[in-house]
C-alpha cells in the first residue's frame, strides 16, 4: 500500500474501542490500518469497523496488517509496510486488566505499589515503535496509549518524539463536561495526573486523597469530589471512554483542523493536561493563572511521591512504597536505571512478575 492517515497498532478492547468509533464519527475521508499478530481478530475487527462505517454512513477506510511487534525488526517493517501519517500505540506486553486482579503477589504489588509498577512492560513495545519512526526521518506523529503518564517522558528521554497519550485525564474532563453538576456549554479544563483516577473508582462517601483540578469557565472548583459526586467509574479499565476520547483528535490531525481538549503525556510531560492542536502540534491550553511549570510541577509531584520517576537526562527511579517493594525483589534497581537499558530491565522485571504470578 502507498499509505494511510491513521495505523492503530494493537487488537485488543482498546484498539478496537478506537477503531470503532473512528467509524461511527469520521466526517471526513479517513484510511485506517489496524495492525497486530492475531489474524482472526484482526479479521474481525476490519469487518466490523466497515460495517461501522456503512452503518452511520461515514468516510472512514479499514484494512489490517499482521505483525509481531516483538519479532525483531517488526516495528520498522510495519511502518515501511503501512506508510502511516499518524501511528497509535495500543499494543502492549501488560493488560489493563490488571487494576482489577488480586489472587497472586504481582497484582499485590501492584496494588500496593501502583500502577508504574507496569512502565517498563508498557514502555517496551512503544519505544520500539519510537525508535522505528526516527530511524525512518518521517513526519509521523506518535500517540502512545501505553500509560503515557510515565512512558512519554521515558520516551522522550530516549531521544524520541511521542505526541501524547489517550485517557486519564481526559476521562475525568469527560466526565466532568458530561455531569449534571456542570453547566451545559461550560468551557472545563482538568488538570490532572493517572492516580487521580482510583478515587473515582470508589462510592463517593469513600473518595478522599488529592483530587484532580478542575476549573470551569476559568474559575477553579473548590472541592472537586463535592461537586461531582455523581460521577462513578467501573472498577475495571473504562475503555467505553478513555478508548474514545483520543478519536476526535486524531481525526483532527488527519484533517489538518484545529482540536483542543485533553491529553495525558503531551510532549512526553508527566500527567495531563488541557491542550489545543496548532498545526500539527500540541500546546499546553491552561486556564487563567496557571502558569506552565506550576502545572507540570503539579503533575510530577505524584510519581516523586510515589511511582517511576525520569530525569530529562535518562534516569528512571522508583520511588515510595513501589520503590521499596520493587528493591526488595531486585536489589539492582534500587537506584534506578538508565532508560537505554529498557530492554534488559524489562526482562528482569518480566522475571520477576512471572514469579510472583506463582505466588498466592
Amino acid at each position: 500500500m502507498t499509505g494511510c492517515d491513521i495505523l492503530v497498532s494493537g487488537t485488543g478492547g482498546f484498539a478496537a474501542r478506537i477503531a470503532f468509533d473512528i467509524a461511527a464519527t469520521a466526517e471526513q475521508p479517513v484510511e485506517v490500518v489496524i495492525a497486530g499478530r492475531n489474524r482472526e481478530r484482526l479479521n474481525w475487527l476490519r469487518t466490523a469497523a466497515n460495517a461501522r462505517a456503512a452503518l452511520f454512513g461515514r468516510k472512514a477506510r479499514f484494512i489490517t496488517h499482521a505483525v509481531d511487534l516483538l519479532a525483531p525488526g517488526a516495528s520498522d517493517e510495519m511502518l515501511a509496510a503501512t506508510g502511516p501519517r499518524i501511528v497509535v500505540q495500543g499494543a502492549s506486553i501488560q493488560t489493563s486488566q490488571v487494576i482489577a486482579q488480586s489472587g497472586n503477589a504481582w497484582t499485590q504489588l501492584v496494588a500496593e505499589g501502583g500502577l508504574s509498577a507496569t512502565a517498563v512492560f508498557q514502555a517496551l513495545l512503544s519505544s520500539r515503535v519510537a525508535s522505528a519512526i526516527t530511524r525512518a526521518g518521517k513526519p509521523v506523529t506518535l500517540i502512545n496509549c501505553g500509560f503515557p503518564d510515565v512512558v512519554n517522558g521515558m520516551i522522550r528521554a530516549m531521544g524520541h518524539d511521542v505526541a501524547c497519550g489517550m485517557g486519564n485525564v481526559a476521562i475525568l474532563s469527560n466526565v466532568f463536561a458530561g455531569s449534571a453538576a456542570t453547566p451545559p456549554g461550560a468551557d472545563v479544563k482538568v488538570l490532572a495526573h493517572y492516580q487521580n483516577l482510583a478515587a473515582w473508582r470508589r462510592r463517593p462517601d469513600e473518595r478522599g486523597g488529592r483530587a484532580p483540578r478542575v476549573w470551569l469557565d476559568g474559575v477553579e472548583v473548590a472541592d472537586v469530589y463535592a461537586r461531582f459526586e455523581d460521577i462513578q467509574l467501573t472498577p475495571e479499565p473504562v475503555i467505553e471512554i478513555s478508548g474514545a476520547s483520543g478519536v476526535p483528535m486524531m481525526l483532527a490531525m488527519a484533517a489538518g483542523r484545529s482540536w483542543k481538549g485533553h491529553v495525558p503525556g503531551p510532549n512526553g510531560l508527566p500527567g495531563g493536561y488541557p491542550v489545543r492542536l496548532v498545526g500539527e502540534r500540541l500546546d499546553l491550553d491552561l486556564p487563567p493563572g496557571l502558569g506552565r511549570e506550576e502545572a507540570i510541577a503539579w503533575n510530577a509531584s505524584f510519581e516523586a511521591r510515589n511511582g517511576l520517576v525520569v530525569s530529562a537526562e535518562g534516569k528512571a527511579s522508583f520511588t515510595g512504597i513501589l520503590g521499596d517493594r520493587i528493591a526488595g525483589h531486585v536489589p539492582a534497581l534500587r537506584d534506578g536505571f538508565d532508560v537505554r537499558d529498557l530492554e534488559a530491565v524489562c526482562e528482569t522485571l518480566l522475571e520477576l512478575r512471572s514469579a510472583l504470578m506463582q505466588q498466592a
